[in-house]
């Protein structure tokens, strides 16, 4: 009879040995350690926090263009486009935790902003390494971190050196039999756009790049417009012109093939 069959131990999840929690799990102590204002500005904490916070986004973001990089390479289209779900889903939140910072205003940012000099977000190696990773390769921009460890430097080279995820995405043509020399790169395009039918997980992929490339744009434009309700038209702490450099860079792009292609079409 099943009623007289034994019955498994009742044991709720995770109880077993009871060592870890979620404080030593996520190395709370010492993640909250962190946070170490300069100054007695209430909103200095705030500040610090967001682009903390930023940076770990960073390091995520990071993690997972990687991979999406190796499996286009791969041919893997499926897999990639999963993943892409994951970085356009974190950079929206990368768009809108600007408006947690513009709930300070100038008066209060003036009250510590000379304790960051001559720090810059200009400075962010994981920002930088974003860039590098998407395909905005600068080496002029290894000057601008003369003050940086060795091994963030080496990271930075690493990332010139490293293909891009654009490289990657030629790859995935090229295994689907399309050619990615010169000038042939923009027909493949159009042959991926025209024959949906055959090709429409290539195009796909190409939306899922265009959609990283917009979004990253709309975080650079609202980012600028905090900075220019923050400070106006100041110079930057870290030696940049301060909004006037930062709306230059609101015109760049990662795929401008890609945003060419809609010309063809």
């Amino acid at each position: 009879m099943d009623g007289d069959a034994p019955r498994p131990p009742h044991r709720r999840f995770g109880e077993e040995g009871g060592r870890q929690s979620y404080g030593g799990y996520l190395r709370l102590p010492a993640l909250l350690a962190q946070q170490q204002p300069q100054s007695q500005a209430p909103d200095e904490l705030l500040f610090i926090t967001i682009h903390q916070v930023y940076e770990l986004w960073f390091k995520l973001l990071l993690h997972e263009l990687e991979a999406v990089r190796e499996v286009m390479s791969r041919g893997e289209l499926w897999r990639a486009r999963h993943l892409f779900r994951r970085v356009h889903a974190v950079e929206r939140v990368l768009v809108e935790q600007v408006e947690v910072l513009e709930t300070m205003t100038p008066q209060d940012f003036l009250e510590f902003r000379s304790m960051l000099e001559p720090a810059s977000g200009f400075q962010s190696v994981q920002f930088r390494e974003l860039e590098f990773l998407s395909g905005l390769k600068d080496e002029r921009y290894l000057g601008s971190f003369r003050h940086a460890e060795e091994a963030d430097l080496a990271r930075l080279r690493r990332r010139l050196a490293e293909p891009t995820l654009w490289d990657a995405y030629l790859d995935a043509l090229s295994l689907r039999g399309l050619p990615v020399s010169g000038d042939e790169i923009m027909n493949s395009l159009l042959t991926v756009a025209r024959d949906r039918g055959s090709h429409d997980d290539l195009w796909q992929l190409a939306e899922d790049l265009l959609t990283h490339d917009e979004t990253t744009a709309l975080w650079r434009m609202r980012h600028v417009q905090m900075v220019e309700r923050q400070i106006g038209t100041k110079s930057g702490t870290g030696g940049s012109t301060g909004a006037p450099y930062l709306r230059g860079r609101t015109r760049l792009h990662y795929f401008p093939l890609l945003w060419e292609l809609r010309a063809w079409l």
